[in-house]
């Protein structure tokens, strides 16, 4: 009967030893030291400085990227590649996966860790003889009760830089989407613009061949030779610039992809039949807001914010528990016979630590200040990328109407100098002084044309657009 009273005893205390142990956890975190996140007002204009009529259509961050590129599958299919192989994305995918798992490790210091443990010692008595003990059961370890909200405030910081991490993750698809666009719209240029090289060359030398001739028979003048062989060699030299800058586009672009451009691959669109879709801006405080890059931010401040709390919570005194249940003797053929157990709490003041708690504190509130201003920062570079995305998009169309329309005049004026050339009406100066207008005419057409592709690419960017299904919110 009293074996059995005794037994009563340790289980009553046991229930009781738990029951504080659960009554600590459910105070921990009841208090939070932490200032509360107010998102800061955009330091930038309530509208766009180039406000244009409003544009119908879907917003940039719910238009796919493959609709928006829709145009061109060549560029499609490549930026399907990039995704699936380019470093930088990945790195930015695996750090987000290691933020998550710090989180994780964070939160779970919020939480008793119990453990099983078999202990066996032997050491030798006063009276020389040996003395042996055995020891088995369950066991909680310097359990730290958070009253004050500092190891929530750990947990919460590490959660919200993994949420930072994910925001940077859709940051660096959508800086990819459109650098691939931007690499293979260079190249498609640089096409163009070699092709357009070759035939002036070809065209310079025919010409340096015929006034060859004509000199040689007396017709032509040395100034006239000299003219043509000057402006043959500027051709080639031309050509050699535009060869070398088209295998460095292509590199970039390789680079972009993360492996060798495949070999079937769709055609390209042309750049001047190439459709790209005008997006609505909006309202900076609708658009900028929800950029991946200016929530990164966000998510920071928040961090830090909950740092704050942490750095104050160490001012205080910290609590700790440890318990353990189970069973000991000093056979070990009656390890299981008799019960044990034991409770132990802790509680430490900081009284003097040479002023090392204050700079922390000092160091987080200032670490705070640098968030805030990263994110305010980063609000007023995106309103700059829209900004000038829009001065483009409403200048860049009469730019390419009044190339386009110099273009056709300075065809039409080589093709009347060159008839003229012909029958003998004209000199050689004036051929070649339309050639060369011709010939800087036709880049100048096919530069505008990259500029207002890239302006949509730009705008299409700035604006939110290009992230995958998968990643959106």
């Amino acid at each position: 009967m009293s074996a059995n009273k005794t037994m009563m005893k340790r289980v009553s205390t046991l229930r009781v030893n738990l029951s504080l142990m659960a009554a600590a956890m459910a105070l921990a975190g009841c208090a939070n030291l932490a200032p509360t996140h107010e998102r800061p007002a955009p330091p930038v204009a309530p509208n766009w400085p180039q406000a244009a009529a409003p544009v119908q259509g879907n917003a940039a961050q719910a238009l796919a990227w493959q609709q928006f590129y829709a145009g061109d599958a060549r560029l499609r299919a490549l930026i399907e590649l990039a995704l699936q192989n380019n470093r930088d994305l990945r790195v930015a995918a695996l750090n987000a996966e290691q933020a998550r798992a710090q989180a994780r490790v964070s939160d779970a210091s919020r939480w008793p860790t119990i453990s099983a443990g078999l202990i066996s010692s032997r050491a030798t008595a006063s009276n020389d003889r040996i003395s042996s003990s055995y020891s088995a059961g369950l066991q909680v370890s310097a359990y730290e009760v958070d009253l004050l909200g500092k190891l929530k405030n750990n947990s919460d910081a590490a959660a919200a830089r993994y949420l930072a991490s994910v925001e940077g993750q859709r940051a660096a698809q959508i800086t990819l989407v459109a650098s691939v666009a931007a690499a293979h719209l260079a190249l498609q240029a640089d096409e163009a613009l070699l092709a357009l090289a070759e035939r002036t060359q070809a065209s310079r030398s025919d010409s340096l061949r015929l006034i060859r001739l004509r000199f040689d028979a007396g017709v032509a003048s040395v100034l006239d030779l000299r003219s043509a062989e000057s402006a043959e060699a500027a051709a080639r030299a031309s050509l050699a610039q535009l060869q070398r800058q088209r295998a460095q586009d292509e590199n970039a672009l390789v680079l972009l992809l993360g492996q060798a451009l495949p070999a079937a691959l769709p055609a390209a669109t042309p750049l001047e039949r190439l459709a790209l879709a005008e997006v609505p801006a909006g309202l900076p405080s609708d658009v900028l807001v929800q950029r991946p890059d200016v929530l990164q931010a966000e998510q920071q401040l928040i961090a830090a914010n909950a740092s704050i709390g942490a750095a104050r919570a160490a001012f205080f005194p910290a609590i700790t528990l440890t318990a353990s249940a189970g069973s000991a003797s000093g056979q070990l053929s009656d390890l299981f016979k008799n019960g044990a157990w034991s409770f132990a709490s802790q509680l430490l003041m900081p009284i003097f630590d040479a002023g090392r708690l204050d700079a922390n504190l000092a160091s987080v509130k200032a670490g705070r200040e640098i968030a805030q201003a990263q994110y305010e920062k980063a609000i007023q570079l995106a309103f700059r990328e829209v900004a000038d995305a829009l001065a483009g998009n409403a200048t860049l169309g009469q730019q390419l109407q009044a190339q386009t329309v110099q273009t056709q005049a300075e065809r039409d004026r080589l093709a009347l100098v060159e008839l003229r050339h012909r029958q003998g009406a004209a000199g050689s100066l004036e051929l070649l002084d339309a050639q060369r207008a011709s010939f800087a005419a036709e880049q100048a057409l096919v530069q505008v044309q990259l500029a207002q592709a890239l302006n949509r690419v730009q705008a299409y960017k700035a604006l939110g657009g290009g992230v995958s299904q998968a990643l959106r919110h």
